[in-house]
């Protein structure tokens, strides 16, 4: 017996489809860390320019959990100033908008929505996380998502809420209501994937992958993109691997696709290998030749020399083949 579609009307506002990098976070080298936020825009316009459909800031790989209410509004404002002074406007900018109570989640969407965001990616709570029962879960997305100004994509990410993961009822469920618009799903369940997908069209609900290392997997499955750090390193060829599916190119998606899988798992072992591994391979394009910037902010350590070698060694392979990927040309600065 086939599966039924679901019968909810198309989201007013849908979350762009392609490949979006959940972007780090990067400081002054002082003691303090304060955030560079002219090195962010230098970062921001590099990944706009190499190819990504879109960015997520104050994610995991932004370090969320460490910086303040005010520094999350003054990196927002400045990746918007960023993308307009490029040309681009209405690029999809992606805010976290996680709180550990309803009230806060709220707050952080209104901000969101004033300092420029297109769309909030919420975590669930987890502080307390036997609190947290599918009763208490599911009425935390739904009120959120009626005050938000901006449509809300669901972050399942058990790996940092305490183990908890919504399951494919759960985000069945939740996708019916008209501003919960997707799922970015860095459980890596491509079964539960798959199940979303087979009741929803990407425009009533749309699931992105957690990483790139099975974008192609996600898309065969009628996932729409992944969200992936390795965007912060190789913005062009993780793109890529999404254009060249799209174009039907399948067997050259699946080629690169297997380069970037196996780049990506220094990404899978620590935030501080991405950030090295950014500050390698492409701080020196924005001028940022000191490494400090993109140390992880205390009291996260940054990667030791033996796992910098080997960082390097991981994701290098995919350095040719970004290489020969061109840069967008955008009509601003």
């Amino acid at each position: 017996m086939p599966i039924i579609k679901a019968a909810i009307p198309p989201k007013k506002t849908m979350l762009p489809p392609g490949v979006y990098t959940p972007v780090i976070s990067l400081y002054k080298p002082t003691k303090t860390q304060e955030l560079d936020l002219d090195a962010m825009y230098k970062h921001c316009q590099y990944l706009v320019r190499g190819g990504q459909h879109g960015l997520v800031y104050q994610g995991t790989n932004g370090e969320a959990a460490l910086l303040d209410r005010e520094e999350k509004k003054d990196v927002l404002r400045t990746v918007r100033r960023a993308v307009t002074d490029l040309g681009v406007p209405d690029y999809p900018i992606v805010a976290g908008i996680s709180g550990q109570s309803t009230n806060e989640s709220i707050q952080l969407a209104k901000d969101a929505a004033i300092a420029g965001a297109s769309f909030g990616l919420l975590l669930p709570p987890s502080y307390w996380a036997k609190a947290m029962s599918e009763e208490a879960l599911l009425g935390f997305y739904r009120d959120v998502a009626d005050e938000s100004p901006i449509p809300v994509v669901i972050y399942n990410f058990p790996g940092v809420t305490s183990g908890i993961d919504l399951n494919s009822d759960d985000l069945t469920t939740l996708a019916s209501h008209p501003n919960i618009v997707a799922v970015k799903l860095t459980c890596g369940n491509i079964g539960k994937a798959i199940r979303i997908t087979s009741h929803f069209t990407p425009v009533q609900f749309s699931v992105y992958g957690g990483s790139s290392d099975f974008l192609f997997p996600t898309l065969e499955a009628g996932g729409v993109g992944c969200v992936t750090g390795m965007g912060n390193v190789f913005p062009r060829a993780t793109a890529r691997v999404y254009d060249l599916w799209m174009e039907g190119k399948k067997d050259e998606a699946r080629r690169l696709q297997d380069v970037v899988a196996n780049a990506e798992w220094a990404c899978k072992k620590s935030l501080a290998f991405t950030k090295f591994a950014a500050w390698s391979f492409v701080g020196g394009k924005l001028g940022l030749e000191d490494e400090r910037a993109f140390w992880p902010r205390r009291p996260y350590l940054p990667a030791g020399e033996k796992m910098k070698k080997w960082t390097v060694e991981v994701m290098g392979v995919l350095e040719e083949e970004e290489g020969r990927i061109p840069e967008r040309v955008f009509g601003g600065v």
